[in-house]
């Protein structure tokens, strides 16, 4: 076991539209140390965003964001050789990175040319409450509701 805590590290903001958790979404996108390919990604899904939606993409790609973060996960834990799926809130840190990981997961199962245009059409699906990151979420929830019974096994 750990004797201390690791420091939380500091992440500057991205270049263009000097926000924090865009870095932290690019962070995720990126493969190999390839920085700058995944801020290419994401700056190329924005642009597609704002040309179909005619909005600030930024906030429609924060909505996309918030509406497949998941609020409650299920668990297994072993209670008397059973097992048992127990419902349980997520911390703030860990619900926007499965929100960010399922938004990138999904999109790169798409099926268009880049991955920039794979990603601006699952954020579009997303702001809009559709596509299978949402999917994924409104499937987590139905799964903490269905095991809510087990929710006094929670540690």
């Amino acid at each position: 076991m750990r004797k201390a805590k690791p420091k939380k590290r500091i992440i500057l903001p991205d270049p263009k539209f000097n926000d924090v958790l865009v870095t932290k979404f690019v962070n995720n996108i990126m493969l190999q140390g390839k920085k700058s390919t995944a801020y290419r990604i994401f700056y190329e899904a924005m642009d597609v965003v704002a040309e179909k939606t005619g909005e600030d993409p930024v906030e429609v790609w924060k909505k996309a964001l918030a509406n497949v973060t998941p609020a409650v996960e299920v668990r297994s834990r072993r209670i008397g050789g059973a097992t048992f799926q127990i419902p349980s809130e997520i911390r703030g840190s860990r619900k926007m990175s499965i929100g960010m990981k399922n938004l990138i997961g999904f999109s790169r199962k798409r099926h268009e040319k880049s991955m920039g245009q794979k990603l601006a059409g699952e954020i579009i699906a997303a702001h809009k409450e559709e596509g299978a990151a949402f999917k994924k979420k409104e499937d987590t929830h139905r799964m903490a509701e269905a095991n809510k019974a087990f929710s006094h096994f929670r540690f």
